[in-house]
């Protein structure tokens, strides 16, 4: 078969996973921030490197059928609001109340549109309602919003206040002004998770759009075919073009959820927490059996959205977090240095502390190892800058600010998981800083396993190998009754038809799930069922939408299952000075995890290399390998 390339692009560093059918390739990267296309076909070069003996990126992407992208850039944009002032004019009298009915509303309310939410009386004279529209759009064009969210109570307000601005404002007075009308992006009758759909579509759609159209013209000038897909956090994957930028939220750990679900499967675990601990983010999501947590209308920053998406929880904390002092107290994240300038170590003029400084003074790291080799990094710029933002302002010596600062970091990793843990539970945990922290997070969390997949430094990335491409649409059907439903679903056929074609799949190959809800009027979901074309409708005061799943299968990758094998000593290849208090030095154990096979066991404290990784064994824990070279950690206090 042709390779499937999967790339997952963080905040720090870019993942990429190449599977030909036979075996899975991968290889790390920095995040390039000032040009996101650079860092990906950095990737793309060096998995050639991996697998060629040699740089060859135009026979990879020849050999290829699709490349498929994910990205946190929009996470973090969210998490630190990096992003353009919105505007809202809308002729819903209540919105601006009905869209702050919570703490988390209010707050991301406040960053992302503030007092840009301007009204327009639709009882006016055609006339007034003319002069009304303009002035109210230029009111928010001075107010600084960089793009404005167009919101009716129903469809035909929305088209009368399009056929105002397209009359008015031609796109060459608008400038560079994007406006989005709520019905279009989403036929959800909750006017207040509409809204709030399209004004974070609109806040996380710049992000998206420079370096996705940039990396899709340095493919073309290598004459590849097939177009970039975009992951998306409903698992499926579509063009650039096809790709709704709200639904790239999240896309990342989605791709870990998948990768977390099939680890549930071989290991027949009953509840996985995922715990992806990348730069500037740890993303933590829920799998049952082996189903991949979600909710028919999902939730960012605690703000309902008119989309389904997985019950992903991020966190700012993450391997390139700013640990520092505040009112005499350490404090963790959620600022990160991300890529540039990086933590200290990397020697890029980081001037602020990170785990990844502290970790490399305790010992944890590896100044030669890091990135398997490939970066070398440098303890002198992380004792200067620890010892100044952090030990000299509480008054204790490195030593102690050291451990200090790792404890501060396991506890804000361990309430990421607040809430969630069972007494089944299992934590898969990976991202680059994931196993290095994951028992230390697990234990006051209450989770006593813990599973690091052998990929776990590009887990969401082979997670995304799982996909297929897929389309999914939600409409309101007009009449619930047999022959309006059937009418709208004849239509929705027609629309996936045409982008399905455009994916490169015929609609005839692809498998095809039709869902029927039934809301109040005031969208609170009734139910919802299976449909088939032709079903009986007959739901009489109640609002009905049809959704349909279109999908073309893919090649997915088959796991190793665990087997019981005898159990022996794991090999040692060194030791390590590791630091556990601030006068006691240990000498751990050091392991390579290729060096290791199904079996072998040992206990901590210890320290284990893996590819692009190092996992930390805390005292009173023990670890497996298993069949498929994953790391079965459990805590034994």
């Amino acid at each position: 078969m042709e390779a499937l390339i999967n790339i997952d692009n963080g905040g720090t560093l870019t993942d990429i996973c190449v599977w030909d059918g036979d075996a899975v390739t991968f290889t790390k990267t920095l995040t390039t921030p000032h040009d996101l296309s650079e860092c990906l076909f950095d990737a793309i070069e060096k998995a050639s490197t991996a697998l060629y003996g040699a740089p060859d990126t135009e026979r990879l992407l020849h050999s290829t059928q699709h490349i498929r992208y994910s990205t946190t850039q929009g996470t973090n944009a969210l998490v630190e609001r990096r992003g353009p002032l919105i505007g809202v004019l809308t002729t819903i009298d209540t919105l601006d109340d009905a869209m702050r009915t919570s703490e988390a509303e209010q707050s991301l309310f406040a960053n992302l549109v503030g007092e840009r939410i301007l009204h327009v009386d639709m009882s006016q004279t055609e006339a007034d309602m003319d002069f009304a529209v303009v002035q109210q759009v230029n009111r928010l064009t001075t107010l600084g919003a960089a793009r404005v969210v167009v919101a009716g109570r129903s469809p035909e307000e929305e088209g009368r206040l399009r056929h105002i601005l397209l009359r008015r404002f031609p796109r060459h007075l608008l400038g560079s002004i994007p406006l989005i009308y709520s019905w279009e992006l989403a036929g959800d009758r909750d006017d207040p998770r509409r809204v709030w759909s399209c004004v974070l579509n609109s806040f996380l759609h710049p992000t998206m759009e420079r370096f996705l159209y940039a990396s899709e013209r340095r493919l073309k000038s290598y004459k590849v075919v097939n177009p970039l897909l975009v992951y998306r956090n409903d698992g499926a994957s579509s063009r650039v073009a096809k790709s709704v930028a709200l639904k790239t939220y999240s896309s990342g750990p989605r791709g870990g959820l998948e990768g977390t679900a099939a680890l549930a499967r071989i290991y027949g675990l009953e509840h996985t927490l995922m715990m992806d601990v990348g730069g500037t983010t740890t993303d933590v999501g829920v799998v049952i059996g082996d189903q991949v947590s979600a909710s028919p209308r999902g939730t960012i920053k605690g703000v309902a959205v008119s989309y389904p998406m997985s019950n992903v929880h991020s966190k700012g904390v993450g391997g390139s977090s700013v640990i520092s002092v505040i009112d005499g107290a350490i404090a963790v994240g959620p600022q990160s240095v991300g890529a540039t300038p990086g933590p200290a170590c990397f020697g890029f003029g980081g001037k602020q502390a990170t785990i990844t400084d502290v970790n490399l003074l305790l010992g944890v790291l590896d100044a030669e190892t890091y990135l398997d080799g490939a970066f070398r990094l440098d303890p002198e710029r992380s004792r200067a800058v620890i010892t100044e933002t952090v030990a000299n302002p509480l008054g204790v010596s490195l030593e102690e600010a050291l451990v200090r600062m790792e404890q501060a970091y396991f506890a804000a990793l361990s309430t990421a998981l607040s809430g969630l843990v069972e007494s089944n539970t299992t934590l898969a945990a990976f991202g680059g800083a994931g196993p290095m922290s994951a028992a230390g997070a697990a234990r006051p969390a209450g989770v006593g396993r813990v599973l690091i997949p052998r990929t776990a430094a590009v887990f969401s990335a082979l997670g995304i190998a799982f996909s297929d491409i897929g389309k999914t649409y939600e409409v309101s059907v007009p009449d619930p009754t047999t022959a309006s439903t059937l009418a709208t679903s004849t239509e929705l056929l027609v629309r996936a038809e045409r982008d399905m074609f455009q994916e490169g799949y015929p609609l005839d190959a692809c498998t095809t799930d039709w869902r029927l809800s039934a809301e109040e009027p005031d969208g609170s979901l009734l139910r919802t069922t299976a449909y088939h074309l032709g079903d009986a409708v007959d739901l009489p005061g109640q609002h009905v939408s049809l959704q349909l799943t279109v999908t073309a299968a893919l090649p997915h990758p088959q796991l190793t299952v665990d087997a019981a094998v005898e159990t022996t000593p794991a090999p040692v290849s060194g030791t390590r000075a590791v630091r556990s208090s601030a006068d006691r030095v240990d000498h751990v154990p050091v392991h390579v995890l290729d060096d290791l096979g199904p079996g072998h066991a040992g206990a901590g404290p210890a320290i284990i290399e893996g590819p692009f990784f190092t996992a930390r064994v805390l005292d009173g824990w023990t670890f497996r390998v298993t069949s498929a070279g994953d790391l079965l950690l459990d805590d034994t206090l």
